[in-house]
């Protein structure tokens, strides 16, 4: 119904083919206005991996883009999953890329991983694609420069021989990436599937695993609320968004820097100090820290998303400060600890006990509260019903 220009009567027509044997129930009907149905399916089915719709993806910078690939004069199509922020297409380091090539019956899906997927690191033969090697990437778009001719060198002398000291080894270790909570929060999902569902509250048994569940959920409704707040700027570039979150990320820093050593209280009387100094009304800056949560998690860009939860905090939305303690038990974009982020949390649940509406999933602060208490829920003892011995009945 959402992807057929019939609308609702394109159901009428999809159980009449069923019923005919003409196709099998669940399999796509329809198409995006415009694409083929091999292009059309493949946004369905990223889309149900997803938090956004398929036409939420359509709508992303950089989620399609068409070229001829295969010179048949028709046009090619590349899917870049890594806008659609699911770990389920993404790991640690790429994400998929799903080339379609034209052929005379259609069209046939090449599967990829990349980190940056361009047009220029494709080329297809007929419906058969490749990644091309670097080299031939740099050559497709820098011009080849004519070299001067350089005099021949004069010829050395041969080195003289070796010492002992030229065996001993150098290394020279590569410096380690910042930690990635989307490829965290894809592990963690890993483990939850395994384990048949998240952690309840009654039978927890791994604290541990329930915090990690829980910032992960926090995380998934901090992205979908932000996308809802970046759908209501009226077209606004999502590049645009990023470079002006980004702004605010470095404006932010030197107070997230005294997250695990500062106390709360101190904190976030600086923050406020520094919110009132923009000249931004309340909702504004509400509607800011939304929308830079999302952008921050969505680019894994830590310090874009510390800053904006810290800012939410300081605007009055005190169960955001959920995230901050996560952040800092976890260790994500900041060094702290537990017990550093018990004050976050629990200033957090403090809110929501005395009437603040929770900004996360349903019975998430209770299960957190268990968490950090370090174990299941107590049980009610049975009631037991009294037992009279009457004359000996």
């Amino acid at each position: 119904m959402q992807t057929s220009p019939d609308g609702v009567r394109s159901l009428l027509a999809t159980w009449q083919q069923e019923r005919m044997g003409v196709r099998t129930a669940g399999s796509s009907g329809g198409g995006y206005a415009g694409l083929p149905q091999e292009v059309s399916d493949a946004v369905d089915e990223i889309a149900n991996s997803s938090d956004p719709s398929g036409e939420q993806l359509l709508q992303r910078s950089g989620f399609m883009q068409l070229a001829d690939l295969n010179n048949d004069g028709r046009s090619d199509y590349i899917l870049n999953t890594a806008v659609a922020g699911s770990s389920f297409w993404c790991g640690a380091q790429n994400c998929s890329v799903l080339v379609f090539a034209s052929t005379a019956g259609g069209y046939v899906r090449n599967e990829f991983l990349s980190h940056d997927a361009t047009l220029a690191m494709f080329s297809c033969a007929q419906w058969v694609c490749r990644l091309r090697d670097i080299s031939e990437t740099q050559l497709a778009s820098v011009a080849v420069q004519p070299q001067p001719v350089q005099p021949a060198a004069p010829v050395q002398p041969a080195p003289p021989p070796q010492t002992q000291l030229a065996a001993v080894p150098l290394f020279s270790p590569t410096p380690q990436a910042e930690r990635s909570l989307t490829s965290h929060c894809s592990t963690v999902g890993l483990m939850t599937n395994s384990n048949g569902g998240f952690v309840q509250l009654a039978s927890m048994t791994d604290p541990d695993l329930a915090l990690n569940e829980q910032f992960c959920v926090a995380r998934t409704y901090a992205i979908g609320a932000g996308e809802t707040k970046v759908g209501q700027l009226g077209g606004v570039p999502l590049e645009q968004v990023d470079a002006q979150c980004d702004g605010l990320g470095a404006a932010m820093e030197p107070f997230v820097a005294k997250l695990p050593q500062g106390d709360p209280r101190v904190v976030l009387s600086e923050v406020q100090s520094f919110a009132l100094s923009t000249g931004m009304s309340a909702d504004q800056l509400k509607d800011t820290g939304v929308i830079c949560l999302f952008s921050g998690y969505r680019r894994d860009e830590m310090s874009v998303a510390i800053g904006s939860a810290l800012l939410m905090v300081a605007a009055g939305q005190a169960p955001y400060a959920e995230l901050l303690g996560h952040h800092l038990s976890r260790e994500f974009g900041v060094t702290g600890g537990q017990g550093s982020a018990d004050a976050w949390y629990g200033l957090a649940l403090s809110a929501i006990d005395n009437g603040t509406a929770p900004v996360f999933a349903p019975g998430q602060p209770e299960l957190i509260r268990t968490a950090l208490q370090g174990g299941a829920a107590p049980q009610p003892e049975k009631a037991a019903l009294p037992t009279f011995n009457l004359g000996g009945n």
